[in-house]
């Protein structure tokens, strides 16, 4: 075997950040647009947030061609769904669709790292926050991605939502209103960005709520 041969890897990690924050009634699930390959940026406007279903939306980071196949994966299964009974998948079953996914590839796994952002049954606001091997919990808030070790300590300190542990078991959504929630996204990101290389360019913002669904784009710095 040559050297060069030796050292290959099917992976490639093409950095990124993802962030979601659950409300009482809304879900913000928010992305930079940067796609890196070691010190090269391949793109400035690349979108990493995928529509799954109308409530539900997924935001990755890792290697973009994996996350593409599972994003496939995903989208046909849906489609099946919605053939056999009639309508569209939940959030929360999105989510364990999610989990199965990636655990069914556990010995070749995507090496994806995903946050499932949407609204349940009831309305409210849910995030679910994943491994690459699809082990999963439904969060507050979440960040995965090159940035996700910087904005993560920033988040508990504004956001921290009780322990699970306690009981009478809280519920896991942030205080904030929807426009604070956007705001700290925004935030998160402009911190972000002055430390981490592979965060930057733009911010892409998925909101929903009731009405519907919104998206905004905030400017980051370019170098």
């Amino acid at each position: 075997m040559t050297k060069e041969h030796a050292n290959w890897s099917p992976y490639d990690n093409n950095g990124g950040t993802c962030v979601a924050i659950a409300g009482a009634d809304y879900c913000v699930i928010a992305a930079d647009t940067r796609m890196s390959t070691g010190y090269s940026i391949l793109t400035r406007d690349y979108s990493k947030i995928c529509k799954l279903a109308d409530k539900s939306y997924m935001a990755s980071s890792g290697f973009q061609a994996d996350v593409k196949a599972l994003q496939k994966v995903l989208s046909s299964r849906h489609l099946i769904y919605q053939h056999q009974h009639n309508k569209q998948m939940s959030c929360p079953a999105m989510a364990q669709l999610l989990s199965n996914t990636l655990y069914y590839k556990r010995f070749f796994p995507y090496y994806a790292f995903n946050v499932l952002g949407g609204l349940d049954s009831e309305g409210k606001g849910c995030v679910f926050t994943y491994d690459a091997v699809g082990s999963y919990e439904r969060v507050g808030y979440s960040a995965q991605g090159s940035g996700a070790t910087l904005i993560t300590p920033f988040l508990d300190n504004q956001l921290k939502s009780p322990s699970p542990l306690l009981l009478p078991a809280k519920d896991a959504v942030t205080p904030l209103s929807e426009a604070e929630a956007v705001d700290l996204v925004k935030t998160c990101f402009a911190s972000a960005t002055e430390r981490d290389i592979y965060t930057g360019d733009s911010v892409e913002i998925i909101i929903l709520n009731a009405k519907g669904v919104r998206s905004e784009t905030e400017q980051l710095r370019k170098d």
